[in-house]
């Protein structure tokens, strides 16, 4: 109001009345013109208060909408590592082929661990794969040696106990040599019960260890003579109790004299079945027990000529003949001996090299088979 007062002074004093007038129209005009652009300018404020609702409204869309897409990219960020985690076991696949290297090194050094027996069944191998595989070899084996037969001469059980005994420490040939003159001074047990130790002992100087061979040759007769009437027994708790008789013995004696099934657990039966992973036992009973459970009872006493003549002409002790072995790709020890056939067939021995066997009286299905008897002791 005060505004108004001075403006309307101010114009009468210069122009008069008229001007006054004019001016007052002009300042109402100005002034309702600035009433409309107020109220012009009203809306624009609020469209200005609603332009900050409306930015609100869309940052908060935008929000919302980040926030959605977000949730569903989520699990496409934890599918990745999923994958990989998937994908880890493929990543690890090296670890197989270093396995396939260690048989490798198995391989040098195979006279301690020979490398088909590391990388071959017998850790992984069945029971009833084991005892398929053992009845194989022995099958085989069989074929082999269709005329196998104990390689110690004899015409009686007491024959056989005798050279059974004087077997140990030695070879069948030099207990074949030797017991033709025992034979002959003393037939029978009451014969060899009343000997002259001295005697006895010059007879089987041949055979090595002779002192305690004479000893224990004339306690069994002894024995047989006072406990069994000069018989040899025919069960194996009666045989045991003879002097220098263990279970090797006594079953030779059952197997061969009196067709009573037995296994023969001599040095050759425990080195071949250790080496077929048929038992890791080293007691004699225990292998016994361990490999006769593999077999049928009828089967033991072939089993054992089959295995002792295969070790005996083929799989030796230091040099095994791998590469003329006839069941070489049953065997989880292939490799330890000489591998090339050529070389291999310079270590066989026997009829197998075309050579003497063991016996001096071998059977006729022997000689038939191609074997050849052996020399007498001192024939050249």
């Amino acid at each position: 109001m005060s505004a108004e007062r001075d403006s309307a002074v101010g114009e009468q004093g210069s122009d008069g009345g008229r001007k006054t007038a004019g001016a007052a129209r002009t300042a109402a005009a100005g002034t309702g013109a600035s009433a409309s652009a107020a109220k012009k300018a009203a809306p624009s404020k609020k469209a200005a208060a609603r332009k900050p609702a409306a930015a609100k409204k869309a940052a908060a869309e935008k929000t919302l909408g980040a926030t959605k897409p977000a949730a569903k990219k989520a699990p496409a960020k934890k599918a990745p590592p999923a994958k990989k985690a998937s994908s880890a076991p493929l990543k690890k696949a090296p670890a197989p082929r270093k396995q396939v290297v260690a048989p490798k090194k198995a391989t040098a050094s195979v006279p301690a661990a020979p490398a088909k027996t590391v990388a071959a069944h017998p850790q992984g191998e069945s029971r009833t794969a084991l005892v398929r595989r053992a009845r194989r070899i022995n099958r085989e084996l069989a074929e082999v040696y269709p005329y196998a037969h104990p390689e110690l001469d004899f015409e009686n059980p007491f024959q056989l106990v005798v050279a059974t005994v004087l077997s140990a420490q030695t070879t069948d040939l030099r207990v074949n040599q030797t017991t033709p003159a025992l034979f002959a001074k003393y037939p029978t047990p009451e014969d060899l019960a009343a000997a002259n130790p001295e005697e006895v002992e010059e007879i089987l100087r041949p055979t090595g260890f002779f002192r305690a061979k004479t000893k224990s040759v004339i306690g069994l007769s002894k024995a047989l003579v006072e406990q069994f009437g000069g018989e040899v027994p025919g069960r194996l708790e009666d045989l045991v109790k003879l002097p220098g008789v263990g279970r090797k013995t006594a079953f030779v004696v059952l197997g061969n004299a009196f067709g009573r099934p037995g296994i023969t657990v001599d040095t050759h039966f425990q080195r071949l079945v250790r080496r077929w992973k048929w038992t890791d036992e080293t007691d004699p009973d225990k292998i016994e027990a361990a490999v006769g459970a593999l077999f049928p009872k009828s089967d033991w006493t072939d089993l054992s000529h089959h295995v002792i003549w295969h070790g005996r002409r083929i799989c030796h002790a230091r040099k095994p003949a791998c590469g003329a072995c006839p069941i070489a790709p049953l065997c989880p020890a292939y490799g330890e001996g000489e591998t090339d056939p050529e070389k291999a067939k310079k270590l066989l021995k026997y009829e197998k090299a075309g050579q003497p066997g063991q016996r001096l009286r071998p059977p006729q299905a022997y000689l038939d088979a191609g074997g050849r008897a052996a020399p007498p002791l001192g024939a050249g």
